[in-house]
This record gives structure tokens, C-alpha cells and sequence, in this order.
């Protein structure tokens, strides 16, 4: 199935807005609670498009394309969507405040107990987690950005004041998220010896090497990775003075939400309330890490710098935060990558090492850790072309792109999803644990991104059948009819014969498949890869053509001097054409040439036809 975005996209918003809209007014309706995350991830379904493609733009009415405002119609008109799109993102910041008036950012009934028996107290479900904190950094510069363009198109009073309460209460958010991340990140230092050390000497040696061979070959590679941790110290990292020590090994990362006895960030020019007491465990997550680095990014975006989203506040939290992505990615794609020969990644499934767990979703997570480093460094070498086959690989074994078995247990990856205890979350009262369902989505998320970053066509066409093959797995897993009719997640339509899967709402999986889209209409913005081989062919064609355009126009006029004298410069007008478009889009140069060719043979061939009958 072929992925087009703007088609795709305009059934996703016509979807999106049939469910939450009524009249121009935002509907909340069942969300699976009172979730940041969830609320967060419907509006961005409509948000993110329209802040990330010109063709969606809704900040300036008079531009707005026809299709695009009939997919929105339950919305409003043209003039409508954008003040009714600010008392949608109004309502949630404002529902999504305490008492004190400072953001929440609560995970709600995202969060489940481990013990069936055991129910979410209403305490609990207000606690903050990494999913959210990330979610708000997307919305809030998507809508600052929205509100900034926004604001030169209305002169309407009352407008201009909500635009300006909605813009304060967007800026506090995002300033409460950046300080919410930068308080769980963590750097967990642990001993060789111990049991979460013998599983990482594990992991990254694949039982070929001695323990102490390991432990030698990872105080080498990431020595200078050790050392910008320490000499970081001093810009609010917490981490034990014992990484010093290079026979101690350490991960690093987020964990699922503010650690326990993470410092307030108090060195800013406006104080920020809230910031409560975290208790997570200082373990990182490779999901919760992935998270936190979509969100980040972000932050560094083309579009948040030419519009100048961030306050001074905000940009000193951003460079804070660009440290720990930076570390973060550089860790994992380096554990992802440990050794010379087979890649601890390749040797599916991954398992964790804090929490003792593995599925092709950790191995998913980070091959996402390694795709931010290969697009960091714009890496095409070999790193890339493993990364491909790991992709694939994975696709077949959580049946993507491969057949069902009789009573797959591999179903479970899609529904009820991946369940991950969250260390420290006792301390709340009753363990609890996060559920992950959207592995097809980040699949497909991850491979785009990859075939954006694939200069190498053989690669590249690799990805894009994968992509394809991924998207028509994803868009036949839509609900297609009842509640949330044309949204996702109807897991039964793709596995009808698994047992105990359940269709539901999932604002997740939606948000994912728009964020997949966004990525793929970015692929095909881009120029199509160089084939310099057929580059050097095209040039060929081309000089002989010239050649014997050259040489037709020596020739005295014979039969229709008109007919000759149009058919010569459409001739010449191809050749400019071609000869332009040679060196980057050396196929198309060849296309072009051929007919050419042909239409000079013709040319020539009459002439001769001419002079002999003459």
C-alpha cells in the first residue's frame, strides 16, 4: 500500500474531528481518564500537521486549502477553526493545572497496577510522567508557533485576549516540562559484579568474550563518553562519584519520571511552581529515553528557531537538555553497537538489563536511540545498511510483515502490549506498571526516518517497501465503525483469529500514524538519491543529442518551414531542461534525452528521404 500523507491525513483530521468536535467545541468524551497524555496526543492528531506542513497551515485563514477545511468542517468554517482550536488547547491547559496553578502532567489510568487485584487510586493517577512531560514540549511549541502566525490574521479583540492567556499558560507549561525532564534524567553507576552488571557484561559481550575482556573493551570505548559525564558534574547532573572509577559500569538515560530526590531547578529568572517530589528509582529506561528524545529534538527544530519560540528561561533549560541528549544517544548506539563483529542489537530480542525483561519492542527502542545518532551525524556508512536489516527483521518476527501463526504468542506485542514495571513507584502506594502498545507505529516511525537519512538507493528502496508494507498493516488496524470510527486500534482487523484481543480507542497509536505521516510527506520533499552511474549515462545521451541538434540546425529548411522550425525548439528547450536537471535527477535527465534522440533520428532520417527524392 502506498503511504500518501496528504490523502491519509486529511481521513485522520475528517476522523479526528467526527470524534472530538460537536459544533466547533472540543469534546473530551472517554479518554481513558484524566490522562495529560492521552488529551496531549488527540489534539496533537490535529495540531501537528497543521504547525509542520504548509499545505495543513490553519494560522492563516485566507491560505487555508479547500479539502483541508472540509476535513475539519465539524471544527468550524474557515474563520472559526483557529478560535476554536484556542479554546480546545485552553481548555486543556487549563484542566491540566493544580491547585497551586502549576502544570500537571498526570499519566492517569496510563498507568496500571501489577497487581490485578489492586486498584489505581485517584493519587497515583495524578502522579507525572516522562510520556507526558515529553507530549507537552511538542504541543506547546507547536501551538506557541501556531499562536505567533495566528496573531498577525485576527484583529478581533476577544480573540487577541484568549490568544494572549492561552500564550501564558502554554509558555508556563513548557518551562514546568523542560525542568520536569531535566529532573529525571539519571546516570545509574552499578558494579560489575553485581546482578544488573553481569547482565549488561552479558548483553553487549553475547557469551564470546571473558567477563574481564568486556569489562576492559567498555572502560575503552566509552572512556571519552565517561569523561564529558564527569566534567558535566558541575551543570546539574546527579550521578555517584564512583563513575570516576573505570572498572564500575553505568547507563544512562531517563527514568519514567522525576527520580527520588532530584534538586529543584532554581536558578532561573522566573520561578516556576510546582515541582514536586519525584520517586522514581534513578534507572533508566530505554523507552522512557526514546521519549524523551523525540520531545527534545524538538526543541532544536528549523521552525522553533526562525520563530523564536523560547523565552531566555526556556533556552538555558534547552541547552540542558541538549547535554543529556547528546549523552544519551551517544551511550545507547554505542551499547547498541559494542564489539567488532555481530552488534548486541542484532541479537534479537533485547533484553534489559535494571529490570530483567526483553522483547522486540526494547530491541525496537533502541534501534530508535540509534536511528537519533545516525540522523545526528547523517551517518551512511555501514551502520546504516545493519540498521535496515534489523528493522526488517523485526518487522517479520512481530508479524508485521509475515503471517500469524496458529496461537502466536507474539500477538501479545499489539494487545495488551509490552508491560514495564515502574521502579519506584511503590513509594505511591502499590507498584505500577506502563503499557506499550504502539510498537507497528514506531516500526513504521523509525523506518521513514531512516529512508529520509538513506543516501544509498538499494537501502533506500528496502526501507520504502518496509515503510509500505508497515503503513498498510497500521491502516487496516483502524476502527471502522462505532466509537472512534476511522482512529485507531482495532489490532483484530489485521489477527482475527488471536484470542482475547480487544479493539479500543487509542489516542497513541493515532498520534504515532500522524506523526508517520508528517515524517513521510518530509521524505518525499526531499531530492530522489543520485545514481551516478546513471548520471554519467545521462551525459552521454545528452552529448549526443546536442550533437545532432547541432548538426540539424546546419541543415538548410525542407517541407514546412513552421512545422521544422517548432519541432527544433521544442527540441532545444528539452535539451536546456535535461542538461538542468542531470546532476540531481540523473533519471529523469535520461528520460528526458531518449525521446529526443528519437525525434532527431526522425528529423534526419526525413531529410535524407528529401534529398533523395530531390
Amino acid at each position: 500500500m502506498q503511504i500518501k500523507p496528504r490523502q491519509h491525513l486529511l481521513d485522520i483530521w475528517r476522523a479526528a474531528a467526527r470524534h472530538s468536535f460537536d459544533d466547533g467545541k472540543l469534546v473530551w468524551g472517554d479518554t481513558d481518564g484524566l490522562s495529560s497524555v492521552a488529551d496531549a496526543e488527540r489534539l496533537l492528531c490535529l495540531l501537528y500537521p497543521a504547525t509542520e506542513i504548509p499545505a495543513f497551515r490553519l494560522d492563516q485563514p485566507d491560505t487555508s486549502e479547500r479539502d483541508v477545511l472540509q476535513a475539519l468542517e465539524r471544527v468550524g468554517s474557515r474563520l472559526e477553526i483557529p478560535p476554536n482550536l484556542i479554546t480546545a488547547l485552553t481548555q486543556f491547559m487549563r484542566t491540566h493545572t493544580g491547585p497551586d496553578d502549576s502544570p500537571t502532567f498526570a499519566g492517569g489510568p496510563y498507568f496500571k497496577p501489577v497487581d490485578p487485584q489492586t486498584e489505581l487510586t485517584y493519587e497515583q493517577g495524578k502522579l507525572g510522567v516522562v510520556d507526558s512531560y515529553s507530549m507537552s514540549v511538542t504541543l506547546c511549541l507547536a501551538t506557541l508557533g501556531f499562536l505567533k502566525v495566528y496573531e498577525n490574521s485576527t484583529t478581533r479583540p476577544d480573540v487577541r485576549r484568549a490568544l494572549g492567556e492561552l500564550r501564558e499558560a502554554t509558555n508556563l507549561r513548557l518551562t514546568a516540562a523542560m525542568i520536569s525532564l531535566l529532573r529525571s534524567f539519571t546516570v545509574n553507576v552499578f558494579d560489575a559484579e553485581s546482578e544488573q552488571g553481569r547482565r549488561l557484561i552479558q548483553v553487549i559481550g553475547q557469551n564470546r568474550h571473558s567477563d574481564r575482556a568486556v569489562l576492559q573493551q567498555f572502560a575503552r570505548r566509552f572512556r571519552p563518553l565517561r569523561a564529558t559525564i564527569i566534567e558535566s558534574l558541575s551543570r546539574g547532573i546527579q550521578v555517584d562519584e564512583s563513575i570516576r572509577d573505570e572498572s564500575q559500569l553505568f547507563e544512562c538515560g531517563w527514568a519514567w519520571g522525576v527520580v527520588k530526590d532530584a534538586p529543584r531547578i532554581t536558578d532561573l529568572d522566573t520561578q516556576v511552581p510546582g515541582q514536586p517530589d519525584g520517586i522514581a528509582d534513578r534507572l533508566p529506561y530505554v523507552y522512557f529515553t526514546v521519549v524523551a528524545l523525540d520531545g527534545i529534538q524538538d526543541l532544536f527544530s528549523e521552525r522553533t528557531l526562525t520563530l523564536g519560540l523560547l523565552d531566555a528561561d526556556q533556552q538555558k533549560l534547552a541547552e540542558a537538555l541538549r547535554l543529556r541528549w547528546e549523552l544519551s544517544q551517544q551511550y545507547w548506539s554505542a551499547v547498541a553497537r559494542f564489539g567488532t563483529e555481530r552488534w548486541p542489537l542484532e541479537d534479537l530480542p533485547w533484553q534489559t538489563t535494571g529490570l530483567r525483561l526483553e522483547s522486540e519492542y526494547f530491541s525496537l527502542t533502541v534501534a530508535a536511540i540509534l536511528v537519533h545518532d545516525l540522523v545526528r551525524r547523517r551517518a551512511t556508512d555501514d551502520d546504516l545498511t545493519r540498521t535496515v536489516s534489523i528493522m526488517e527483521r523485526l518487522a517479520d518476527r512481530g508479524r508485521v510483515t509475515s503471517r500469524m501463526t496458529r496461537n502466536d504468542p507474539v500477538v501479545r506485542l499489539h494487545d495488551p502490549g509490552v508491560l514495564m514495571p515502574l521502579a519506584g513507584s511503590e513509594r505511591s502506594g502499590s507498584l505500577l506498571q506502563w503499557r506499550m502498545t504502539d510498537f507497528s507505529a514506531q516500526l513504521l516511525k523509525r523506518t521513514v526516518q531512516l529512508a529520509e537519512l538513506s543516501r544509498n538507493i538499494e537501502a533506500q528502496d528496502r526501507l520504502l517497501r518496509l515503510a509500505e508494507q508497515t503503513f498498510e498493516h497500521l491502516w487496516s488496524r483502524r476502527i471502522e465503525d462505532g466509537h472512534g470510527a476511522g482512529l485507531w486500534d482495532d489490532v483484530r482487523a489485521v489477527f482475527p483469529d488471536a484470542k482475547g484481543v480487544n479493539r479500543r480507542l487509542s489516542w497513541s497509536v493515532t498520534e504515532r500514524v500522524t506523526e508517520c505521516l508528517v515524517a513521510a510527506r518530509n521524505l518525499y520533499e526531499q531530492e530522489p538519491i543520485r545514481s551516478p552511474d546513471l548520471a554519467d549515462l545521462a551525459r552521454d545521451l545528452l552529448s549526443e543529442a546536442t550533437h545532432l541538434f547541432g548538426r540539424e540546425q546546419l541543415e538548410a529548411s525542407t517541407g514546412d518551414d513552421g512545422s521544422r522550425a517548432r519541432a527544433m525548439r521544442s527540441i532545444e528547450n528539452r535539451l536546456d531542461h535535461a542538461r538542468g536537471l542531470v546532476d540531481e535527477r540523473p533519471a529523469t535527465a535520461f528520460a528526458l534525452a531518449l525521446p529526443v534522440l528519437r525525434e532527431l533520428d526522425t528529423l534526419a532520417q526525413a531529410r535524407d528521404a528529401a534529398a533523395q527524392e530531390g
